[in-house]
């Protein structure tokens, strides 16, 4: 598990001859979130080659929610990390596997953009205008436990492609509405797209929603001096709470599991639930305290969701 960040600056080593090699997917989403992270490291002086990397998420047309594997838009920029052919890896924080990869590790979380899902539909202007049987795409058994929590007359059914597939698949009218992450719409220019923004009290965010992990070598010091510049400590203790919790959980980043932390007043507050596939089942806990205590904190979130049940809720999404 990555350590708790703190604001101590760390001067950077690097030559001013070598090039960061950046390594992305080269989606359109995974591109702007390279591009920026490479504008912001050109700001500090470093010089950055963007290096595109196909992973097994790519081009897939199995839906997420049947997919077993983890991992699937990581592992490759890992192993490329891990055999230097990159320097630094971006990833959205809510595709990157808690598990712990010997030698790599996070140097910085930016500043996350919204953590929210947006609602999107041509025909209803919010969700609780969606009549009974009305058919919502989401690729995430989180969303689809959550909305059938609230509303269970819904037909939620899966979804796959990029941010344009999936608004194009609405717009063909195979769908009502789907549901999106508001910050990868925003990120590509979309945001005049969403009809609603869902409250997090209806819709918790998958861990690391809205967020950016920047991966590298542990004995890369020079990438990671330059890198950790980029680092906001508030976004980065509040994603290491929310992957202590999932980690802790044994849920994986498919699992029907909910997060989101955030620090008010200069504390740590942690939102947690684990629902059943069919959403029925609400598991919820609600932690608190310093910042720098934030795997301790997500820790004891899981604990508590697991003497609720959730390890059952889990294993049961899995068989679904």
């Amino acid at each position: 598990m990555e350590n708790v960040p703190t604001n101590e600056p760390i001067a950077s080593n690097r030559p001013t001859d070598t090039t960061i090699r950046l390594g992305t997917r080269a989606s359109a989403l995974a591109r702007w979130q390279a591009e920026w992270v490479a504008a912001r490291l050109t700001e500090l002086g470093a010089a950055v080659e963007l290096v595109f990397i196909k992973t097994g998420g790519d081009g897939t047309t199995t839906p997420i929610t049947q997919s077993t594997g983890q991992g699937l838009f990581t592992k490759e920029i890992q192993r490329a990390l891990l055999d230097r052919r990159v320097d630094l890896a971006v990833h959205s924080l809510k595709d990157l596997p808690t598990e712990r990869i010997d030698g790599l590790g996070l140097a910085a979380v930016p500043r996350r953009e919204s953590a929210c899902d947006a609602f999107i539909s041509s025909r209803f202007t919010a969700i609780d205008q969606l009549p009974s049987g009305a058919r919502v795409g989401t690729g995430s058994r989180r969303r689809q436990s959550q909305l059938l929590h609230a509303r269970p007359h819904l037909t939620v059914l899966d979804i796959r492609g990029n941010v344009e597939t999936r608004l194009q698949k609405l717009d063909d009218g195979e769908f009502d509405a789907i549901i999106l992450a508001e910050a990868g719409l925003k990120r590509l220019g979309m945001a005049d797209r969403i009809t609603q923004i869902l409250s997090p009290t209806m819709m918790l965010p998958a861990v690391g929603q809205g967020a950016l992990g920047l991966e590298t070598r542990h004995d890369d010091q020079a990438t990671i001096a330059t890198v950790k510049q980029l680092d906001d400590p508030d976004t980065h203790a509040c994603v290491l709470a929310e992957r202590a919790l999932l980690a802790a959980l044994r849920g994986g980043c498919l699992a029907p599991v909910g997060a989101w932390g955030r620090v008010v007043d200069g504390k740590l507050r942690l939102d947690a639930v684990v629902l059943s596939t069919d959403g029925r089942t609400r598991l919820e806990a609600n932690v608190s305290g310093d910042v720098s205590s934030a795997i301790a904190l997500g820790e004891e979130a899981a604990r508590r969701l697991i003497e609720q049940g959730a390890t059952e809720l889990i294993a049961n999404s899995r068989e679904g």
